[in-house]
């Protein structure tokens, strides 16, 4: 037997480098407009909890790596953390730091009963087949059982992660309990795959949500999206969603990037044939007919109605968001545009739906999920929908009035929503001792 002390594909994580200090400069734009008690911004900006593991797995060739796994739990004071799990070489615990800080606003907002959370490994996943990739995610979970649980801290998929992911992780963790109390731990992950406790739709909710976040907004502005032009960074679970929904709008997707590449045609790519070509294709849009290539560093500057950044945080920065046409950033990633770049894109007259309020569609669908699983219940997916809809447009039309009223762009708006009810809890329970 032999020890290889690294993960296939590791290197240096970089990408992610700054997250944190967006996310904490976002919340202290936040709380200055809102007055927040100097105890309290103290303890919103520090997390309660930091784990990393380290965990050995058996690759398929008899070969051991060992990997290093994250989980950051940043606040509970409105009830269990929640957040995505995702395997990437960029994961650190600078990355789920202030993921998981995203997360406990993203709740906050959508009036959850939940905090915030988010974790990972650090891995390349395409490098390992599936049997590799169930023995690590098991591994993972077994080495996070004391720390995660359905009424503590729920677990979700994220980048590169997915149901069948999530039903590992169930699997692995009812594993660990008495026969007694296994199936009433089910609800410990969301996310997972309909037949094995799953929510009809769940696959689509954060894509849906993106989609519905700009409907709402152009019924605001009286805009019919039909025929306009949008563009979607990460042609994944929530690109590929929010793309399906516009183009039955009518709205047309003109340019899409992903990790292998970029493509674009003026007249329109077909949502439905482009993810068929890409599910045959290793997950790549690269040479999709009647496509042209198009040049990574010139994607944000493609001439559209509508930009859908759907990939990874800090891809709009001070370096690009001038040459973006858009009139509409749709947030569909995670902190994808960096304090730099906004004030960029707010000068401009720039629209940006903010993460926090634009994705938050796959916590309320995980909410759902959970009380589903907690209640011993099945919900129809157009049931569902319909919940999703009525849930995002509280959400957004609370938003918007806030913006609206105290002349605030919609992001501050947001964050000063949701760190005023944390706040409020703060307030009326007090500091233990």
């Amino acid at each position: 037997m032999t020890i290889a002390t690294t993960a296939k594909g590791d290197k240096k994580p970089t990408a992610k480098r700054g997250m944190m200090d967006n996310v904490l400069e976002q919340f202290n734009t936040a709380a200055d407009k809102i007055n927040l008690h100097p105890s309290i911004r103290k303890i919103l900006s520090i997390t309660n909890n930091e784990l990393i593991v380290h965990f050995p797995v058996k690759m398929d060739n008899g070969d051991v790596e060992i990997f290093t796994g994250y989980r950051v739990q940043h606040n509970n004071a409105l009830g269990p953390y929640k957040g995505g799990l995702r395997y990437h070489p960029t994961v650190d615990i600078d990355a789920a730091r202030a993921l998981a800080m995203w997360m406990t606003w993203k709740t906050s907002l959508a009036g959850l009963p939940y905090g915030g959370g988010k974790g990972g490994i650090q891995l390349d996943p395409s490098l390992y087949s599936k049997n590799e990739l169930e023995r690590i995610t098991r591994r993972f979970t077994f080495a996070l059982a004391d720390n995660i649980g359905p009424e503590h801290d729920i677990p979700a998929p994220d980048v590169n992660t997915n149901a069948q992911t999530m039903a590992w992780m169930a699997d692995t963790y009812m594993s660990t309990r008495p026969p007694a109390e296994r199936s009433a731990n089910q609800h410990v992950v969301t996310g997972k795959p309909a037949g094995s406790g799953g929510l009809e739709g769940r696959d689509r909710a954060t894509g849906y949500g993106v989609y519905l976040s700009i409907k709402f907004w152009a019924e605001y502005n009286k805009l019919d999206l039909n025929g306009k032009k949008y563009i979607v960074q990460g042609f994944g679970n929530v690109g590929y969603w929010a793309s399906h929904f516009l183009e039955k709008e009518g709205a047309k997707l003109v340019a899409v990037q992903d990790a292998f590449g970029s493509i674009q045609n003026q007249e329109g790519l077909n949502v439905e044939d482009l993810f068929n070509y890409s599910r045959e294709n290793s997950g790549s849009i690269v040479d999709f007919p009647n496509s042209k290539p198009l040049d990574s560093k010139d994607f944000f500057g493609v001439d559209c109605d509508i930009c859908i950044p759907a990939a990874l945080g800090n891809q709009i920065t001070e370096k690009n968001a001038h040459t973006i046409k858009a009139k509409l950033i749709a947030e569909g990633a995670n902190g994808p545009t960096n304090v730099e770049g906004e004030k960029i894109l707010l000068e401009r007259g720039v629209v940006i739906i903010p993460d926090i309020l634009c994705n938050s569609g796959g916590v309320v669908g995980s909410y759902f999920e959970w009380l589903q699983n907690r209640n011993g219940e099945l919900w129809m997916l157009d049931e569902v929908m319909a919940k999703l809809d009525k849930k995002l447009k509280e959400s957004f039309n609370k938003v918007y009035a806030y913006s609206e009223s105290k002349s605030m762009d919609m992001r501050t708006a947001a964050y000063c929503i949701a760190i005023e009810r944390i706040a409020q809890a703060y307030v009326q329970r007090g500091i233990f001792p």
